[in-house]
Order: C-alpha cells, then sequence, then structure tokens
C-alpha cells in the first residue's frame, strides 16, 4: 500500500483564510490528512512507495459540502406538482415504503451521483439508516445521517429510531459517518417533540437537521398550529443553536432572520429545489448581511433531478441577481466558499475541513481545466478561473474525488463499487417500491 499520495503539477485552490492560490504545486496528503503544500518551483523527490498523480492541466480543491440532501429512490416520477400536493402523493408514500435494501441501493446510486460531481460531504436526512450508513462506508463518502423524525400518526421515524442509529453507526468509518437527529418539519411536529428532540441531541453531543419556512403552506400551517412562525417556534423550542442546520428557510420575517444570527444557527440555501418546486428565492442578501453562515444544497433528486453542486453554485448566484436586478450579490468566490469551506463549519468540521491546508483531512477533488468550459483562461487569474468555476462548469469536469485521502473516483470512473451493478439495482429497488407506494395509496384510500 502506498504510504503518501502525492498530487503533481497542480493548480490549487486552497480556499484558506487568505485565499491563497498556486498556478504550480505538489500536495501531499498521508494518513488522510494534507502535510505538505509546495509551490511553484519547489523540488520534491517521491519514492517507490508513494502513489503519484500527474495534474497537469487540472485544478486542486476541497471537495464539495451538498449541506442540505436527502437520498433519491424515485427521481424523475411524477415531480410536475407543487411541494404539498407532491409529498402527499409522491415523497411521502415512497419513503414509507422503503426496506434496508432500497434505502441502500438508493443512497449508493445517490452518493455515486454526488462522489462524480465532486461532492465530498453530503447531509442527508432520510430513512432506514443502517442501509444508509453501509452506503456511505462501502462508497467512501464523507455522510452526517439523520432520520426523518415525526410525529407517529405520520408514519415515518422516531426519535427512538434516531437514538438507535446514533448508537450504532455514529463515528463509523473511522468518524467518517456522523448522525444527527433529523426533524421533518413543524407540520409533523408538535412542541413537545422538539422539545425532546433538543434535549437527547444535548445529552448524545450532536446536531439537528431540520427544515424550516420552506413554503408559503408550510408557514400559513405552522401559524394556525402554533401561534407562530417556524423559526420562532424552532426558537421557542430550543431547536436553534451552532449545532442546528436550518434547510431552505425561503421565507423568513426580519424577525427569524434575527432568531437565526443570534442562534448561530447555519442555513442550507437550496435555490434549485425551491425554484423548481414554485417555492420562492429566499432573502439570501439579508441572510448574510446578518452574520449567518450559509451553506448550500441540492435537497433531493426528486426536487432538483440532479445531484450536482456546480449547478447549483451557478442557481445561487443567478437567481438573487435577477431577483434583486443587480450584479453585485452572487459573487463566484463567496458562492464557492458557500459550498465549501461554509458548509464544513456548519456540520461542525470548520477545523479540519473545507480548505486545502496542512493538517485538514484530504477530501478535494481534481477539476479539468482543459475542456471548453475553461476556455479561455488566464493563467495565475483568480477572477477568471473562479467565474468559470461557478458560471460555465458542471459536475461532468470533475476528474478525480479524494476524501479521507482516499481516491473513489479517478479518471470519471469509481474505484470504490461497481457503477453498472450500482444502476441496475437501484433501478430494481424502485420498481419494487413504486409497486408498494400503489398498494400503500390504496390502503389509506
Amino acid at each position: 500500500m502506498a504510504s503518501r499520495l502525492i498530487i503533481e503539477n497542480a493548480s490549487v485552490l486552497t480556499l484558506d483564510q487568505n485565499n491563497n492560490y498556486h498556478t504550480n504545486a505538489i500536495v501531499i496528503i498521508e494518513n488522510g490528512r494534507f502535510t505538505q503544500i509546495l509551490p511553484d518551483g519547489t523540488h520534491f523527490e517521491s519514492t517507490s512507495n508513494d502513489q503519484t498523480i500527474d495534474a497537469t492541466g487540472k485544478l486542486l480543491m476541497p471537495a464539495l459540502v451538498d449541506l442540505h440532501f436527502h437520498t433519491a429512490i424515485a427521481k424523475g416520477w411524477n415531480d410536475h406538482l407543487p411541494l404539498w400536493e407532491y409529498l402527499d402523493e409522491c415523497w411521502y408514500p415512497a419513503i414509507r415504503a422503503l426496506d434496508k435494501e432500497a434505502a441502500y441501493w438508493a443512497a449508493m446510486a445517490s452518493y455515486m451521483e454526488a462522489i462524480k460531481n465532486g461532492t465530498g460531504t453530503v447531509n442527508d436526512m432520510y430513512r432506514q439508516l443502517d442501509g444508509l450508513a453501509d452506503a456511505a462506508d462501502e462508497i467512501g463518502i464523507r455522510a452526517v445521517l439523520s432520520n426523518d423524525v415525526a410525529l407517529g400518526e405520520f408514519n415515518l421515524d422516531t426519535l427512538e429510531d434516531n437514538v438507535a442509529a446514533f448508537r450504532k453507526h455514529n463515528g463509523r468509518a473511522n468518524g467518517r459517518i456522523q448522525v444527527w437527529f433529523g426533524i421533518e418539519w413543524l407540520p409533523l411536529a408538535d412542541l413537545e417533540l422538539l422539545k425532546q428532540t433538543r434535549k437527547l441531541a444535548n445529552e448524545l453531543g450532536t446536531g439537528i437537521h431540520i427544515h424550516l419556512n420552506e413554503s408559503i403552506s408550510e408557514i400559513d400551517s405552522t401559524i394556525q398550529r402554533f401561534h407562530k412562525r417556524p423559526t420562532e417556534v424552532a426558537h421557542e423550542a430550543g431547536i436553534l443553536g451552532p449545532d442546528c442546520v436550518a434547510a431552505h428557510c425561503v421565507h423568513l420575517s426580519d424577525n427569524e432572520i434575527d432568531l437565526l444570527a443570534k442562534s448561530g444557527t447555519h442555513i442550507s440555501h437550496n435555490p434549485a429545489s425551491n425554484a423548481k418546486l414554485g417555492n420562492g428565492i429566499a432573502r439570501l442578501p439579508e441572510m448574510i448581511q446578518a452574520g449567518i453562515n450559509v451553506g448550500l444544497g441540492h435537497d433531493a433528486a426528486e426536487c432538483s433531478n440532479f445531484v450536482d453542486m456546480f449547478t447549483v453554485m451557478k442557481f445561487a448566484s443567478l437567481i438573487h441577481r435577477a431577483a434583486r436586478q443587480t450584479t453585485d450579490i452572487g459573487k463566484p468566490n463567496d458562492i464557492i466558499r458557500m459550498a465549501t469551506v461554509n458548509g464544513q463549519k456548519a456540520l461542525g468540521h470548520g477545523h479540519e475541513l473545507g480548505s486545502i491546508v496542512e493538517g485538514f483531512k484530504a477530501d478535494c477533488i481534481l477539476i479539468e481545466m482543459k475542456s471548453a468550459e475553461f476556455t479561455p483562461l488566464i493563467q495565475g487569474d483568480l477572477k477568471h478561473l473562479t467565474s468559470h468555476l461557478v458560471f460555465s462548469a458542471s459536475g461532468n469536469c470533475v476528474d478525480t474525488t479524494i476524501i479521507d485521502g482516499r481516491i473513489v473516483m479517478q479518471n470519471r470512473k469509481m474505484l470504490t463499487v461497481n457503477e453498472e451493478q450500482v444502476i441496475t439495482e437501484a433501478n430494481k429497488s424502485f420498481a419494487r417500491i413504486k409497486d408498494k407506494m400503489k398498494i400503500l395509496v390504496r390502503e389509506k384510500n
């Protein structure tokens, strides 16, 4: 086994505190961490035990973070509906019909698509966490997993399910897999469930992943039931805090923005999903101005039809420029940091992930720059490069994905799983689950 992984002749976008950019550097990885970053012209001799990658013409940058992720089993199925109707007619029937095997293959397919598009970390709220953890362990992705917890009457997951998953899987794969608590959303919760979630999260020392203020219908439902807006209810229950990721936050009042900022809660901004489901455009400039740490997520492939964070970055810039009629927001360097540094900070990893820095864990990707997407490119011009990354590139530009110092994809070929088998089994799983969905819908009717 190679003692070191040496990446030579790479352009390196470090995303460190000084935003250092090297046009020709050597990066050395040992025991899953970056140990040396040798800039332009530094002499270095490798040994016969080293594994070497010649990254001429390629960019090395931190792997992307998908801060709001749902494993997908039914991408493209019956997805013409608005949010509430889609949940009732497709999403909930699908995830209620899940078994461990179907969840495993759905997760394998979802994680494989993420890795092939340059994502190294997912914050995945779903069901059947035994299957998800097995998939994450085998395929090599970094995963924060959470159950889909709701009140018992809704036949999803319980806090007991989430505690059991935590005790079984948290810290698995040398810490690459973590388990948080997941709250589906306030229409399927009550105050006691929220308070108990916070109590258990504090006792176990883990985080909370929750949907908040995604749609107008959700806000109307919450006001009717709780006489407060969703983020206000979450605040009252103690859910908010620096160990909480609130997904969507499309329709926030000024007071809710203030509560999120003062509590240190992180937001996953999911612009593509919000657009596709007709939920609106979040107040991103106001969130940032308030000092909230904002990352990016694709949501679920059922809600966006892709697991490509480069496309999410593009949406995250363009949609706000269009809505505000200005080019003074959504600047490429800021958007890239949302998809990397900010996402890792939100997951509590900011001290050792998100940048290419000596001592940090080696989650990184190589991007092919000898391509139409990066042509023309002025060598050494950071603004030119970051413009291409946000506005031109797609996940198809990713050549290699490295997670925890391990190459999991190289030359666009997965090294940890059989791609053809994953696709075949994921298709079989959906066909089987689709039949169970029909049975469940008939029984409900």
